[in-house]
């Protein structure tokens, strides 16, 4: 029997491949052209152009690779509240987004998007909350905050507000919001009041304004030295991913196939890193510890009312 040339058995090879292949390929193609644009979400509540332009070249980085022959284009919206993400996914003019988790918990549980990576934000996997005291305040236990003030971060704060607030629930305390530093504080509960920044709430409990704070760990490695040392961690919470990107519910298929193999491999490239330093310093994305029905059932577990 004649031998084929190699470089004809080759052909052959591939042509069967994609005579095979060919129209379930050609239909996901499709599909995935289909779309005119790529729209990455944000929920943001001061002016959104800087937000727009902060979050532009990944959204046009994802789309070239969605479309090279620039048929998608890749947009930007901002949203000023959670409730107003889950009616751009609705109404399909947002197809994906990025956020903390307590947001992310917020806007998904209805279903309007669906959990897809965790984002590495400035470099960092997963975070948990840590609740600090001044070393010199005479604070030693968790116990010793009741009838006391402790500062946290501000209303949509993870790790500044709903994980600590949610680790003193569930170990007893009663925790109430107060109008200012100066309320009453009943002697069974820890009242709290926002300090706005975990900034601001770490200089409270420098100056002995209030018992405690609460921020993540993250924001308590970037503190100097000295900063360190003047104050005590009295408890932390459990860990959390440090940020998730979710997609739209009814967005097809295949481009939520693509658009995962991009992201994951956005970091392997060099516009691709570039791109990543740019956007908080991210260091990649990457799969959701345990899978997504893990991730959703634990952030059910923790911020279910």
């Amino acid at each position: 029997m004649e031998k084929k040339p190699y470089h004809l058995a080759i052909a052959c090879l591939v042509a069967t491949l994609l005579l095979t292949a060919g129209p379930k390929a050609e239909a996901q193609t499709k599909q995935v052209t289909s779309i005119k644009t790529l729209t990455l979400g944000a929920v943001f509540q001061d002016p959104r152009e800087p937000v727009e332009e902060h979050f532009r070249p990944l959204a046009n980085y994802v789309a070239r690779k969605l479309s090279p022959s620039g048929e998608i284009k890749g947009t930007v919206v901002v949203a000023p509240s959670a409730a107003q993400m889950i009616k751009l996914l609705e109404e399909r003019r947002v197809d994906f987004y990025m956020e903390s988790p307590h947001p992310t918990y917020v806007i998904n549980r209805l279903g309007a998007a669906t959990l897809l990576l965790r984002r590495w934000k400035g470099g960092i996997a997963e975070y948990r909350s840590l609740i600090f005291t001044n070393r010199q305040g005479g604070i030693a236990r968790l116990e010793e905050l009741r009838g006391k003030i402790i500062a946290f971060e501000d209303p949509g704060s993870t790790s500044g507000y709903f994980l600590p607030k949610l680790f003193l629930l569930r170990k007893g305390f009663s925790v109430v919001e107060k109008p200012s530093l100066e309320a009453k504080v009943a002697v069974g509960e820890v009242g709290y009041i926002f300090a706005g920044t975990d900034k601001n709430a770490v200089s409270l409990v420098q100056q002995k304004k209030v018992a405690a704070g609460a921020f993540s760990n993250d924001d308590h490695a970037s503190l100097d030295e000295n900063s360190k040392a003047a104050i005590s961690i009295l408890g932390e919470s459990e860990a959390l991913p440090r940020h998730l990107v979710s997609v739209r519910k009814n967005l097809p298929e295949p481009v939520i196939k693509r658009l995962k193999e991009i992201l994951l491999s956005i970091h392997q490239d060099d516009d691709g890193q570039k791109i990543l330093r740019q956007t908080d310093n991210t260091t990649k994305f990457d799969a959701l510890p345990g899978g997504e029905e893990s991730v959703r059932r634990k952030l059910v577990e923790l911020f279910r009312p």
